[in-house]
């Protein structure tokens, strides 16, 4: 198994919309991917609370079966689209990929 975290910082603003705005439709287009492909086992999206440590803005925590599973993940059209908003509205990424 493949487990994938990644975590982005968000700029202050972007397209128009506040940091806030742009984490909380991230998170919707992310959580859209759930059943995209095949081999998905688990995919949480979690926002960074006030008042807990964080160096991130939100964090993405996903098992795929095999890489196979996560290549599919990450090639899938609808899951490009996301990555693409991404460009527009984050100021950093960090990602983790290793077996489980």
């Amino acid at each position: 198994m493949i487990r994938h975290i990644v975590m982005w910082r968000f700029k202050e603003s972007a397209e128009g919309a506040t940091r806030a705005e742009n984490v909380v439709k991230f998170k919707a287009m992310l959580e859209s991917c759930r059943d995209l492909a095949p081999g998905t086992l688990h995919l949480e999206v979690g926002v960074a609370q006030p008042g807990l440590a964080s160096t991130s803005d939100l964090v993405l925590v996903s098992d795929f079966t095999d890489q196979a599973a996560l290549d599919g993940y990450q090639d899938h059209p609808e899951h490009v689209v996301v990555k693409q908003f991404a460009t527009l509205v984050v100021e950093s990424r960090q990602c983790v990929d290793y077996v489980v």
